[in-house]
C-alpha cells in the first residue's frame, strides 16, 4: 500500500456508523428508500428556524467589502463577542470575546484543544459509551483516549474515574447530553467531578483540564437544564457547534471557549488560536460566523424531536426493549436482547432496519437508534424491531 499504515488499519476498522449508512444505501437501492428504516446517521431532519433564513438572506444582500476576507485566527472580534455575551448569561460566568474561538464545528473545537494541550504520550479520560472519533482526536495529537466505564444510567461513575486518573491524566472529555446514550449529567454530579479533579491535579502536580463537548446542549426534554460546566470546575473548556441546534451540520460552525477563571488562561487561548491556524482550519467560516453571531440562543423545534423519541420509546418498550429513556439528544442506546450486539444488528438488518452496534461507541451490548428522521419511518420499522426482538425471546 501507498498510504500510511495507521490508515490503512483505521479504514479495515472503518467507523460503524459510516458503515452501515454505506449498507443501508445499497439496501436502498435494492428495495427502495421508502422500504429500508435508516436510523444510523445523526443528521438533523429538522429545519433550521425560519430566522436563520432571514439574517443569511440579509447578510448577503449587505455584505461589507472584506466580506469573504481572512479574519483574526480566532474568528471576527463582534461575532466572538456575541457569542461570549450569550455565554456569560448561560453559564453564569463572565465570559467575554478573548475567551472565545471560532472554529470548525465542534470537531474543529475539539481538535484545537487537544492540540494545545497534549504532550505525546499523555491521556485523555472520557466516560463510555462515547462519540466514535474521540480516540482518533486524541490519536492526532499524540494522546491516548482512555475510557471509563459509566453506571448502568449512563450516568458519570466518579469512582471508575478517580480510579483511572494517572499522571499521564491531561485531559477529562465529556459530552452531556450525551452521543450515543442521551444523558444529561446534573449539577451535583458535576460539581462533584470538579472536586475530584481539583484533588488529583494537586495530587500528580499538574493541571487535568475538564473539556465539555455540548453540541446538543439545546436539544434536551421534559424541563430538563445542562448545568454549568464554568461554574463546577475552573480548569475547563466548552466545545461546541451549532449543527444539532439549529440544524446546520454542513456549515461546520462552533466555538470554544476557556473559563474565564483558569489559571492558565491566556497561553491556553494563544495555543489554540496558533493550532486553529496550523491545522488547517483558517478560517471558521466568514458567513457562518456573522450569521451566528445573531442568532444566539435560537434553536430548532425541539418539541418535533420530543415527539419522535416518545413514539419510538412507546413502540419498544412495549415490545419489551430494555433502555433509558434520553433526557436529551435524537438517540436512543436499548440494550441488545443478546450479548452479541453486532449479531443482532445484523438480524435488524435482515429487517431493513438500520442501526449502529453499541461496541463502536465503547458500549457493547447496546445499540444506537437515531430518530432524528421521519415519523414515518419510526412508525414503518416497528413491525422489524418487533420480529426481530421476537426471534430471541422465544
Amino acid at each position: 500500500m501507498t498510504i500510511a499504515k495507521k490508515i490503512e488499519t483505521i479504514i479495515a476498522n472503518a467507523s460503524w456508523i459510516r458503515r452501515m449508512f454505506e449498507e443501508g444505501a445499497e439496501l436502498k437501492k435494492m428495495y427502495g428508500s421508502e422500504n429500508v428504516y435508516d436510523f444510523s446517521l445523526g443528521n438533523p431532519n429538522l429545519p433550521p428556524p425560519d430566522k436563520f433564513k432571514e439574517v443569511l438572506l440579509e447578510l448577503v444582500r449587505s455584505e461589507p467589502p472584506d466580506a469573504h476576507a481572512y479574519m483574526p485566527n480566532t474568528g471576527y472580534p463582534g461575532v466572538c463577542g456575541a457569542v461570549a455575551a450569550f455565554l456569560a448569561r448561560e453559564q453564569g460566568a463572565p465570559v467575554e470575546g478573548a475567551d472565545v474561538i471560532m472554529t470548525c464545528g465542534a470537531a474543529g473545537a475539539l481538535n484545537i484543544a487537544l492540540k494545545a494541550l497534549l504532550d505525546p504520550g499523555d491521556e485523555v479520560l472520557t466516560p463510555a459509551p462515547c462519540f466514535v472519533e474521540y480516540g482518533f482526536y486524541a490519536d492526532n495529537h499524540g494522546g491516548v483516549l482512555k475510557t471509563v466505564a459509566s453506571r448502568p444510567d449512563f450516568q458519570l461513575d466518579l469512582a471508575a474515574l478517580a480510579a483511572a486518573i494517572t499522571p499521564k491524566t491531561k485531559v477529562v472529555l465529556i459530552n452531556s447530553p450525551n452521543n450515543p446514550t442521551g444523558a444529561v449529567y446534573g449539577a451535583a454530579s458535576l460539581k462533584a467531578l470538579g472536586e475530584l479533579l481539583e484533588a488529583k491535579s494537586r495530587e500528580i502536580g499538574r493541571t487535568i483540564y475538564l473539556i465539555s463537548d455540548e453540541p446538543y446542549r439545546k436539544v434536551v426534554y421534559d424541563g430538563v437544564s445542562v448545568p454549568s460546566i464554568f461554574t463546577a470546575y475552573r480548569e475547563s473548556l466548552i466545545a461546541t457547534s451549532y449543527s444539532k441546534d439549529i440544524s446546520i451540520p454542513g456549515e461546520r460552525i462552533g466555538f470554544i471557549a476557556v473559563n474565564p477563571g483558569a489559571t492558565h488562561r491566556k497561553p491556553l487561548l494563544g495555543g489554540m488560536a496558533l493550532a486553529n491556524r496550523i491545522l488547517g482550519f483558517v478560517n471558521a467560516p466568514a458567513l457562518m460566523q456573522r450569521a451566528v453571531a445573531r442568532l444566539q440562543g435560537e434553536k430548532t423545534d425541539i418539541s418535533a424531536y420530543l415527539r419522535k423519541r416518545d413514539l419510538l420509546c412507546d413502540g419498544l418498550g412495549a415490545m419489551g426493549y430494555d433502555f433509558v429513556k434520553p433526557a436529551g439528544t435524537f438517540y436512543l442506546f436499548p440494550r441488545s436482547p443478546i450479548p452479541d450486539d453486532v449479531e443482532f444488528v445484523q438480524t435488524l438488518k435482515a429487517e431493513r432496519v438500520l442501526v449502529v452496534p453499541g461496541s463502536g461507541f465503547k458500549g457493547p451490548g447496546h445499540f444506537r437508534i437515531a430518530f432524528c428522521v421521519d415519523d414515518a419511518v419510526i412508525k414503518n420499522a416497528m413491525p422489524g424491531f418487533e420480529r426481530a426482538i421476537r426471534k430471541y425471546r422465544k
